[in-house]
């Protein structure tokens, strides 16, 4: 499976610790296992880590990774 991540997905992972940024990847790279539900009212599904909420889509064999942000801010 290919994993696609969009700009402000890199963005938010790189102003992350060390310790964040593995614990979100390896997450990612355990897809579609986790913590998975489909949004309400929009387009994609989304996966948490922590306090932490991956936004993404699945397009046959390809992940796209849209958004990557805390709890409180990612559904503004």
């Amino acid at each position: 499976m290919k994993i696609n991540y969009s700009k402000q997905a890199v963005k938010f992972l790189s102003k992350q610790d060390k310790s964040t940024q593995k614990r979100i990847v390896v997450a990612i790279n355990k897809l579609p296992n986790g913590d998975v539900k489909k949004l309400q009212g929009k387009i994609g599904y989304r996966l948490r880590v922590g306090n932490y909420r991956i936004i993404f889509n699945a397009f046959g064999n390809i992940l796209y990774i849209e958004e990557i942000n805390n709890r409180g801010q990612i559904y503004k």
